[in-house]
């Protein structure tokens, strides 16, 4: 067996021994409420003639406990094109439960936003505290303790995040997730993003704009881009929580539907009753987090989980940083170029090898942990293959031995870059992330004068009136969690990329976020603290000279902040919901802690 990376290794160590209270203190938690709720059985007759007087089918089973009675907790909504396919699951899950003698409920549903629908929106201030609130949700519909084991449907960018962060505090229980895969690839996203720049010129119509827009976006499925939904799906993968192979198989096709059915099958054979109990907070351990970050790493993934990694982490007592992240960085090597780090999406990143490929390569090079307890019985081995059908039964094959695509995937000793391409900067700005596996290197390092905005739509009406055209580091500050909950500033993309694309060298420094597909202008994201509360962008000032440098890892600024005063923070806006989200917004901790209010007032 390869022995394990020493960075990787010593990475791992580090997270075992700081979280170690932590840690403890979640295990004693889930083996508490493991005795505290052994069966359904041990609730009253009232409680549990509630719990099924609706299952028709199931009820005699429910009532008698005869077999495992699974929870279906689901993020379905029929305008989310990853979540449409779920809206008959539950129906079937139901069925394949029964062949094994079990039985399933929707125990409850969680919302599930799009952040495609809302970029640029008053809507995307609610998107990172909708984790909070879908966590808070899950654990709503698992309340009840009625449920002997978790099914948890969801795919895009909040939505995953919280459902582990919610269903890890019933960690007592094992839980699979059960995803619906891709849409079919549509126009392709460099010739998308090219129409966009193009409509931020002012040379392409809306009408131009709103065809390419459908002509990507255009079925159920995922997107096919490689952003934070689909990293999701890696990242279980990583962690052991899919079937093996299940993240990118599309939706609506015989092995998709046999996925499914082996995700039920499969979850009524780790519970508490049989003889391979597998409990979710036993699987996501700190090994588990550690291959997290280097399958996101080694696949150039969404900048997004540098800020849900570690608040999935704290939900069972782990507690991972971003210098953790920048030192695994360091080591994996970039082995996947998957839009907005290449060309192709992930459809070809599938056909090409895929996540059997990933993880075969990761663990034949000593970068994963191979020896993590996952819902499979095989272990991580399991997923360095790749699922497919032998008839209608189905089966699984090694994954290639070599890439089937060398422009898309690559193996870890010829990798497309050394590196994992996200590097923490740090310096008298704070801390911040800088994903560099789509920037071009030679973009690294920018010294130049800042110009600083309070909002991306100022930024937009001084790129179009040409007060941009010159080099420049754009800072866009009073964007983090406790400001406006941190939107994505996805509006950003197109004008730094036509100022960068005119010659000009151009950077982003903020304490928002910027899409999990961002690519080629060089950035700081989520700078840490953020400006509201005094944080050091709240002092800097036009014209103030910023050096960024991914090569050395430096966010600095020549000019001596600790003499000036911070600013004032623009006025909180109403409308849209957000005065609803003011408590979470006013108690939330650092991006790097994770950005949640929940959290901190659980004391996790």
């Amino acid at each position: 067996m390869t022995s394990l990376h020493p960075a990787v290794e010593r990475v791992t160590q580090r997270i075992i021994e700081r979280s170690g209270r932590s840690r403890r203190a979640y295990l004693d938690l889930i083996a508490r409420e493991a005795e505290r709720f052994p069966v359904r059985s041990a609730l009253s007759c009232s409680n549990l003639a509630h719990g099924f007087a609706a299952a028709l089918d199931d009820k005699a089973a429910i009532k008698s406990g005869r077999g495992a009675n699974l929870a279906i907790v689901t993020a379905y909504n029929d305008m989310l094109s990853a979540h449409q396919p779920y809206a008959r699951y539950p129906e079937a899950m139901k069925l394949y439960a029964r062949e094994v003698g079990a039985t399933a409920q929707v125990a409850g549903g969680v919302p599930a936003m799009c952040d495609g629908v809302t970029q640029g929106q008053d809507g995307m201030e609610l998107s990172l505290f909708s984790r909070d609130v879908i966590a808070l949700s899950t654990a709503v519909a698992m309340s009840h303790a009625m449920f002997d084991g978790m099914a948890l449907l969801g795919i895009c960018d909040k939505i995953v995040p919280g459902l582990v962060i919610g269903a890890l505090r019933f960690g007592h229980l094992p839980a699979v997730f059960v995803p619906s895969g891709p849409m079919p690839s549509g126009l392709a996203n460099k010739d998308k993003q090219k129409v966009r720049q193009l409509y931020a010129e002012g040379k392409a119509t809306r009408a131009d704009l709103l065809e390419s827009e459908s002509a990507s976006y255009h079925s159920p499925g995922t997107c096919t881009f490689y952003g934070t939904a689909n990293s999701n799906q890696m990242m279980l993968e990583m962690m052991g929580l899919h079937v093996p192979g299940a993240a990118f198989v599309p939706p609506g096709t015989a092995l998709r539907s046999a996925l499914t059915r082996q995700a039920v099958h499969r979850l009524t054979q780790i519970g508490r009753e049989g003889a391979d109990y597998r409990p979710m907070g036993r699987v996501v351990d700190e090994k588990a987090i550690v291959n997290a970050a280097v399958g996101l790493l080694a696949t150039g993934g969404s900048t997004n989980h540098a800020i849900h990694i570690p608040a999935m982490a704290r939900a069972a007592g782990i507690q991972i940083d971003w210098q953790d992240l920048d030192e695994l960085s360091a080591a994996v090597p970039l082995i996947a170029r998957v839009y907005p780090n290449g060309g192709a999406d992930v459809n070809h990143f599938h056909a090409a090898g895929g996540m059997g490929y990933v993880v075969r390569q990761l663990l034949d090079a000593g970068l994963a942990h191979g020896d993590l307890l996952t819902i499979s019985d095989q272990g991580m081995a399991a997923y360095a293959t790749e699922p497919g059908l032998d008839g209608d039964a189905l089966s699984w094959r090694p994954a290639p031995v070599t890439s089937l695509d060398p422009a898309i995937l690559a193996p870890a000793d010829a990798p497309f870059h050394p590196d994992g391409g996200m590097r923490l900067v740090q310096g008298n700005l704070g801390r911040g992330t800088f994903k560099t596996s789509a920037v071009d290197p030679d973009r690294y390092s920018i010294e130049a004068p800042a110009r600083v905005f309070e909002s991306q739509e100022a930024v937009q009406t001084a790129f179009k009136a040409g007060e941009l055209d010159r080099d420049v580091i754009v800072v866009v500050r009073f964007q983090g969690p406790r400001a406006n909950g941190m939107p994505e500033l996805h509006k950003l993309t197109p004008p730094l990329g036509v100022l960068q694309d005119k010659g000009f060298k151009v950077a982003l420094v903020t304490d928002g976020r910027m899409s999990g597909a961002s690519g080629k202008v060089p950035a700081a994201i989520h700078v840490t603290p953020e400006a509201l509360g005094g944080g050091p962008l709240a002092r800097l000032r036009d014209g103030d000279v910023i050096r960024l440098c991914a090569h050395d890892g430096v966010l600095q600024v020549e000019a001596d902040l600790s003499a000036r005063e911070p600013v004032s923070p623009p006025e909180r806006q109403t409308g849209m919901g957000r005065e609803l989200f003011a408590m979470l917004r006013n108690h939330a901790d650092g991006a790097e802690q994770g950005g949640s209010a929940m959290l901190v007032e659980a004391g996790l």
